[in-house]
C-alpha cells in the first residue's frame, strides 16, 4: 500500500480579490478541537487502463478521494473548473462524518493542492454545508468563506493560475521565487453569490494535474465520508477544454478506512459531466 502524506511547512502571501471575509478552517460546530484539512491523494492502488468508449482510462482506489483527474507533465494546467449541486445528507443521530467537493490544480501526482469547493459534514447527526478554499500545505486547513450553500443549490468553482510578472520569472533565474498565483473562485449560481481570492504559493507548485473530486477530508486521520447519495459533477474542464477527453484520464474510487466507497460514473458523451455514488 502506497500513502501519500505531506508535512512541509511553508508560508503564503494572500492577497483577496473579493470576498466576504473568510474565517479559520476551525468548524465551531464540529467535535471540540477539529480542524478539517483537503489533501493529496491517499493512493491505494493502481490498475491500469480500461474503457468501455475506446479511450484508455487509468482505473485508481484511494482512501480519501474519488472522482477524475488528468496528469500530465510539469506546467501543464493552468485552469480547472466544474459546477455541481450541493447534495442533501442523510445523517443519523450522533453521526460525524464529512465531505469534500471541489475542483483544484496539483495533488495527484505530488504533494501540494491549490482548491476550492463545497463542505457537507454530519455533525452530532446535523447536516452542515459550507464553502472553503485551501492553499495545501502553506496553509494546511479549509478556510471558509462564508459564501452559504444550501442543497439543491447549483455551485460553480474555478482555480486559475496567472503567470508571474516578467520580473519575477528574472528572480527565478537567480533562485528566487518565479511562481504566479491562483485564482480560486466559487459562485452560488442559484442566488448569484460569488467569492473569489488570488493567493502567491511560496512553495514551488508543479501543476501537473487537474481534478474534480469528492473528499473525505482529513483530521489526524482520514474521516468517515458522510452519506450524500449522489453528487453530478457538470461542465467539467482543465485548460478550457473536457475533463473526459484527456488522454492520461484517471477514474478515482475511495473505499476509505471505514467501509464508505464512492465511485465515479463513465463521463456522458460530452466529456465534461459524471456523477459520484456513495455506498458502504
Amino acid at each position: 500500500m502506497i500513502k501519500l502524506s505531506a508535512r512541509k511547512i511553508c508560508f503564503a502571501l494572500v492577497v483577496t480579490v473579493f470576498a466576504l471575509a473568510p474565517v479559520a478552517g476551525v468548524y465551531a460546530d464540529a467535535p471540540t478541537g477539529q480542524t478539517l484539512t483537503s489533501r493529496p491523494i491517499f493512493m491505494l492502488k493502481n490498475h491500469g487502463g480500461s474503457s468501455a468508449s475506446g479511450e484508455v482510462v487509468n482505473q485508481s482506489t484511494s482512501e480519501n478521494w474519488s472522482g477524475y483527474a488528468v496528469t500530465g507533465s510539469n506546467n501543464t494546467y493552468t485552469s480547472v473548473t466544474s459546477s455541481w449541486l450541493q447534495p442533501i445528507l442523510i445523517c443519523t443521530p450522533n453521526n460525524n462524518s464529512y465531505s469534500a467537493d471541489w475542483v483544484g490544480l496539483d495533488g495527484y501526482n505530488d504533494q501540494t493542492v491549490e482548491q476550492i469547493g463545497t463542505e457537507a459534514n454530519c455533525i452530532n447527526g446535523q447536516a452542515q454545508y459550507y464553502t472553503w478554499y485551501e492553499m495545501y500545505p502553506q496553509n494546511p486547513f479549509e478556510t471558509l468563506t462564508r459564501l452559504n450553500v444550501a442543497p439543491g443549490n447549483e455551485v460553480s468553482a474555478t482555480v486559475t493560475y496567472n503567470n508571474p510578472p516578467v520580473s519575477h520569472l528574472k528572480n527565478h533565474q537567480h533562485g528566487m521565487l518565479g511562481n504566479g498565483t491562483f485564482t480560486l473562485a466559487i459562485t452560488n449560481v442559484t442566488t448569484g453569490s460569488t467569492y473569489s481570492t488570488t493567493q502567491t504559493p511560496f512553495l514551488t507548485v508543479n501543476r501537473s494535474s487537474a481534478e474534480v473530486i469528492a473528499e473525505a477530508p482529513y483530521s489526524n486521520g482520514i474521516l468517515p465520508l458522510a452519506e450524500f447519495g449522489i453528487i453530478n459533477f457538470n461542465t467539467s474542464e482543465a485548460n478550457s477544454s473536457a475533463l473526459g477527453g484527456y488522454t492520461g484520464l484517471q477514474a478515482i474510487t475511495m473505499d476509505d478506512p471505514y467501509g464508505m466507497v464512492a465511485t465515479p460514473s463513465a463521463f456522458d458523451v460530452t466529456n465534461e459531466n459524471f456523477s459520484i455514488t456513495w455506498s458502504n
